[in-house]
């Protein structure tokens, strides 16, 4: 009688094949716990993505229109909720640590009080999402 791995005398070729199969849905289904509590952990600090903008901005307009509307749907858009202000209004207390901008839009995204990474300017949605996420890396 030949050795092969996994199979043992009175196995079938179909259990051999199914132990590996349950081994790796046993391994997505950890996976998948571990994205989850991970993704909780992160939601429960309080993170924000400011977004300086001031009227008549052509660069605010575009953002707003190409990004804004569908932002909260996407899985950056639940980690970083949007808070828009506004350049010329007072600026929140709840933001007294974090340095205003002068370029509109400004995207600053803070967690817990303190700056994290910071974005000038608004050259389009591609690259936006990739600088995005680039800043939530930071986090």
């Amino acid at each position: 009688m030949s050795y092969s791995p996994g199979l043992s005398s009175g196995s079938t070729g179909k259990q051999t094949i199914m132990q590996p199969i349950k081994q790796i849905i046993s391994l997505a289904k950890w996976l998948g716990l571990c994205l989850l509590l991970t993704t909780s952990t992160l939601a429960a600090t309080d993170v924000e993505l400011l977004v300086i903008e001031q009227d008549y901005c052509p660069f605010c307009e575009r953002f707003n229109r190409d990004i804004t509307p569908g932002y909260s749907k996407t899985a950056e858009g639940r980690l970083a909720p949007l808070k828009q202000l506004d350049l010329h209004e007072t600026w929140p207390a709840k933001y007294a640590e974090i340095k205003s901008a002068t370029v509109t839009p400004t995207f600053i995204l803070i967690s817990d009080g303190k700056e994290i990474a910071r974005l000038a300017g608004y050259p389009g949605s591609e690259y936006f999402w990739i600088e995005l996420n680039e800043m939530l890396d930071k986090l």
